[in-house]
Formats: C-alpha cells, sequence, structure tokens
C-alpha cells in the first residue's frame, strides 16, 4: 500500500529536530532506519501529518568512549554495533545483540534508538540494554534528562519518550575482565523478531556467580528483568543444579504471558526457562 501524504522535513541538528517537534505537535513522527514507521505508514495504521528524518543529524551517530562507559549514539545502526572494533572489545554482547537482528538490509539502516523507542514486545535490543543496565539520554524541550533502562520502558509500545522529546545517546557501562555477557534467542522464521530472547551479564568470583542481570524479551508485552532468577544465582555456586534451578524462576511475576499465532503462553514460558539456563551456561563457562 502506498503511506497517506505527509510534509516532510529534515533537520541536520537535534535543536532543529525539536523545533520541529515542538511546532507540529501530535501531527509528527520521527523517522529513523523506518523499519518500524514506514510498514506502518504504508498499511495506514499510523497516518503522520509530518514525517521528521533525523538521519542527516551525525552527531547521532558517533559511538566513543568516555569514563568507563561506552557512548552510543542513537542513530547508530545494528551494523555499525555489530562491525565496531570499539564494541567488540568493550561490550562484546552489544555487537552479539545487533549481529542477531533481521538481515543485512535491516542491520544496515535499523537504529538502535529507533528499536528501543519503539519498545516492540519482540525487539532484542531492550533485552540487551535491560541487562546491561544502562542509562538513556533524552533531550527536549527542557533540556536533557537520563533514564536508568530500567525505567525506560512502560508496556506495549510504551516508553517514557514524551511526545516532543528525542532519544539521543545510550550509555553502557564496560565489562570487566571477570564479567560476560551473551545474548540468545529462538526467532520467528519470517521476521526474525524474538519468540524468545535472553540476555545474560555475569560477573563471576570463581566459580561463585557474584552479580548476575536477565534481560527477557518476546514474552511478555513488556520487557523485563528476570528479578527472580537474579535472586535465586547471586552469591551461589554456578552448577549445573543451581543455573537450571534459577532459570525456572524466568516468568516469575510475569502477569500475561503472550499467546498468539506463532506461540502460545505455556510453549513461551518453557522457552524463556529453557534460553535462560543456556545464556547462564554459556557465560558461566
Amino acid at each position: 500500500m502506498i503511506p497517506a501524504s505527509f510534509e516532510y522535513f529534515a533537520p541536520t541538528s537535534v535543536n532543529e529536530a525539536l523545533a520541529l517537534l515542538k511546532e507540529h505537535g501530535d501531527d509528527a513522527k520521527i523517522l529513523a532506519g523506518g523499519h518500524s514507521l514506514i510498514p506502518t505508514m504504508k498499511l495506514r495504521l499510523a497516518e503522520p501529518a509530518v514525517v521528521i528524518d533525523i538521519q542527516r543529524i551525525n552527531a547521532l551517530k558517533k559511538i566513543s568512549e568516555s569514563d568507563g562507559k561506552l557512548i552510543i549514539g542513537a542513530l547508530a545502526t545494528h551494523h555499525d554495533l555489530e562491525s565496531s572494533d570499539l564494541v567488540q572489545g568493550k561490550v562484546p554482547i552489544v555487537s552479539q545483540t545487533a549481529a542477531a537482528i533481521g538481515d543485512v538490509q535491516v542491520r544496515n539502516k535499523g537504529t538502535i534508538g529507533g528499536s528501543l523507542v519503539h519498545a516492540d514486545p519482540a525487539a532484542d535490543w531492550p533485552a540487551t540494554i535491560l541487562a546491561l543496565d544502562a542509562d538513556i539520554q533524552i533531550a527536549g524541550p527542557n533540556g536533557e534528562r537520563t533514564v536508568k533502562a530500567t525505567n525506560f520502558f512502560e508496556g506495549l509500545f510504551t516508553t517514557v519518550v514524551e511526545p516532543e522529546e528525542i532519544v539521543t545517546q545510550i550509555h553502557v557501562p564496560i565489562q570487566n575482565a571477570n564479567t560476560k555477557g551473551t545474548y540468545l534467542k529462538l526467532y520467528q522464521v519470517a521476521s526474525g523478531f524474538a519468540l524468545t530472547g535472553v540476555a545474560a551479564i555475569l560477573t563471576k568470583s570463581g566459580d561463585t556467580c557474584q552479580n548476575i542481570a536477565v534481560g527477557i524479551t518476546g514474552v511478555s508485552d513488556v520487557v523485563y528483568r528476570a528479578t527472580g532468577v537474579e535472586a535465586e544465582l547471586t552469591g551461589k555456586s554456578l552448577t549445573a543444579e543451581n543455573i537450571a534451578a534459577a532459570a525456572e524462576k524466568a516468568v516469575d511475576g510475569v502477569a500475561d504471558i503472550l499467546d498468539d499465532i506463532h506461540a502460545n503462553a505455556a510453549y513461551r514460558a518453557n522457552l524463556a526457562k529453557v534460553y535462560t539456563r543456556r545464556a547462564i551456561e554459556q557465560v558461566a563457562s
């Protein structure tokens, strides 16, 4: 299908984009990589009167290191993060997650910021960013604010980003030598979206779990930290039995597990436990 008619702007700075958002209000939509907005426009599920294409804001494409954190511009593409030597060396799970997204065409255009703001319940980035306990920087009419990833996602396709705000950067703590991370998922064949995706970040002290963070996507209508898993394993020896027992708590506290044509609730719940166990076993080894 063909989208409804719209007015098009291509700002070259964040301030210019914010001014356009303020001017056009609810009639405007931000276009980053376009892999979420354009399909919904073609189906007439979204009919913005104004499209603000922020791809020309080069300052939002940078990837750098500062004060023990990886600073990722919101317009960094999945391919940028998959192929960056800096990312691979400092926080490998970020490159691993990027490589698991869609296909080559999607990775070449899709952006990390666009994915996070879209908050698709089966997207890959939210699980990893949540497990990494990242900070998300947001610019708006009242200046900049920083939100913890644990407070960023509010529900189905819903985040704390206000209509007149733009995500500008993601700040990811750089991992030390004792910390390892991995992202594993079972994907829907046609789309590549996660039926279940698990990001696990583990810090070991010898054979003991000193700290663990687990982010899970594809199971609920919003990505979540598996706090039951984390509490069960922290301080314990990383034996197969302890890991399996912790993984059984992967859906604890999840009120509504997704149930659709791709996987029913019982299957998804089991997948969450299986992939949590596999992810922890991988980082523990």
